[in-house]
């Protein structure tokens, strides 16, 4: 398993049209030079109030040490893994639906089982406003995790985006935009990534002058509940890929959407697309909803020959995972199963045919729909 560790801060003398903030994702393997470097993304990390309580201890604190315990393996093993952080750390009173606040230990159950950024640009970003906003931000700077997509201010935005991280002789970048914030707008001087074409096509512009390897946006996009991707989230998905990204990985619906693998006529390169990989925690019951994706892509290049960059798309795939509810386990906790552990046995038999459900559904549409990409295997 790998060790969680920090990453390592390099700072530059930059402008909002250089280099930000380049960032390495320490570790033993950092010195020696390798071929590959394996991403996994999740979707929805949110925090209901049906959750609060199940994690609430006698003490007055949460504890969310069983939640992640059956993923945290799959997590810890890859060389970078991404999250959506579809709450706020506001602070007490800690709330769920309609306006998040999640207690501080979640983001430390949340760094413990593996996580290297959090995405925050959703649009349960600003509901606890300004506070909110800035008080999650110091959460993540207390424990070193990198984020993306919100901001205290323009000079902060300018210095950390976009993400440029460092990991096995990779250079990736990436970026997070959202379709909305329910409505509510940023305070002076706090900046949100939204979806605007206008400022996209400058955050890649400047991505692209540093010659990454890859470039990755992380979209908060379409529409709840719909198991298919919107025409809006095509059309963007193309345009996206015209400009010059590499891989999207969208995050919103609540539910999982199809994949594809597409393979660019003139060059051969390759771009995995996620319309949405569901909800990965949540007390969310609605068919459907119950459930996502762990994603997982592996990039390769060439070293004899590091001059002439020649990046692979060397595997992409998914794994199911659902999340068992204390209303049907009679657990203390939310936690999360791989639909193909062998703990599943274990279930009650009410929990079990709900994961069945949920399996039988998605595999179902992602068989159906999916392009090129195909569920991992044990």
């Amino acid at each position: 398993m790998r060790r969680i560790s920090p990453l390592t801060l390099l700072f530059f003398l930059v402008s909002c049209n250089s280099a930000a903030q380049e960032q390495v994702v320490s570790g033993a393997s950092d010195t020696i030079p390798s071929a590959k470097v394996t991403l996994l993304f999740v979707g929805d990390l949110m925090q209901h109030n049906a959750q609060l309580e199940a994690a609430r201890t006698s003490q007055g604190t949460h504890d969310y040490s069983l939640c992640f315990s059956l993923v945290k393996e799959q997590i810890s093993r890859a060389d970078i893994a991404i999250g959506n952080l579809e709450v706020t750390l506001g602070g007490k009173p800690y709330a769920g639906y309609p306006a998040f606040s999640a207690p501080d230990e979640f983001l430390y159950a949340i760094r413990d089982a593996g996580f290297d950024i959090l995405l925050t640009a959703n649009n349960h970003c600003l509901d606890r406003g300004k506070k909110g906003l800035e008080r999650t931000i110091l959460m993540l700077d207390s424990l070193h995790i990198p984020y993306i997509g919100t901001y205290r201010n323009k000079e902060e935005r300018c210095q950390h985006y976009p993400l440029l991280i460092h990991k096995n002789g990779f250079r990736i970048v990436f970026l997070n935009y959202t379709y909305d914030t329910n409505g509510v707008k940023p305070t002076s001087p706090n900046i949100v990534n939204y979806i605007d074409k206008k400022i996209m096509q400058q955050d890649i512009d400047t991505a692209r002058t540093w010659q990454p390897d890859a470039i990755i946006a992380c979209m908060h996009w379409g529409n709840e509940y719909q198991s298919l991707p919107s025409r809006e989230q095509r059309q963007l998905a193309d345009w996206l890929l015209e400009q010059g990204v590499t891989h999207i990985i969208g995050s919103h619906p609540h539910v999982i959407q199809p994949m594809e693998l597409r393979t660019d006529t003139l060059t051969g390169t390759q771009h995995a697309i996620v319309y949405s990989l569901g909800n990965f925690i949540s007390n969310m019951s609605k068919v459907n909803t119950d459930g996502g994706l762990i994603f997982t892509l592996e990039l390769e290049k060439d070293t004899v020959t590091p001059s002439i960059p020649n990046i692979r798309t060397r595997h992409c795939g998914y794994n199911l995972v659902w999340t068992a509810r204390p209303t049907l386990t009679k657990e203390k906790n939310y936690i999360i199963y791989p639909t193909d552990s062998t703990s599943v046995s274990k279930l009650p038999e009410a929990a079990r045919n709900h994961l069945n459900i949920f399996v039988k559904n998605s595999r179902k549409l992602l068989q159906q729909h999916n392009v090129g990409i195909k569920e991992n295997k044990k």
